[in-house]
């Protein structure tokens, strides 16, 4: 959606943690300190080039359904978006981000097997990984001046205690 409305022909690194960030962030903040995650969000916010007309946007949607069912355990802010948002086909992932996905399918630890495929599964946090791990990008530059717990998020992607959500 992101690069859709940048009219871009990719999809960019910062597409997908923007996306992440929107829908994970409860999840993914644990890798701050705490004093320091609200200007996380400001940076992140930034980096993923969210205006505040969209963000706004998004939190009304969240409220919404935060409010609709509070037992709720996941919550999915842009399900409203995703059901009447046209087909995106002609997007494709930038080579930066073709790379990012290389490298988690390598490190996932866990794995299902569909049609005698063994297919990698993704946590957030094993692909929050490969966007700190990959070398030269601007988005990574930026992300190591966050105070981002790096030793944390790596023991977690690579060993984590649970089963991935699906």
């Amino acid at each position: 959606m992101l690069a859709n409305s940048r009219k871009s022909q990719v999809i960019e690194v910062s597409d997908l943690l923007a996306g992440m960030y929107i829908c994970n962030w409860d999840r993914l903040s644990l890798y701050w300190h705490e004093e320091d995650r609200e200007e996380i969000e400001t940076f992140l916010r930034g980096v993923c080039r969210i205006s505040p007309e969209r963000w706004h946007s998004w939190i009304e949607i969240y409220d919404g359904l935060r409010h609709k069912d509070e037992r709720r355990r996941v919550l999915r802010p842009l399900e409203k978006l995703k059901r009447s948002a046209a087909p995106e086909s002609s997007l494709r992932p930038s080579g930066a981000l073709a790379s990012v996905f290389q490298h988690a399918e390598q490190i996932a630890p866990s794995r299902d097997s569909v049609g005698g495929r063994n297919i990698p599964i993704l946590t957030s946090e094993c692909v929050l990984l490969c966007i700190v791990r990959s070398f030269g990008s601007e988005v990574t530059r930026k992300l190591a001046g966050t105070g981002l717990d790096t030793g944390r998020l790596e023991r977690d992607a690579l060993f984590p205690r649970r089963a991935p959500l699906t």
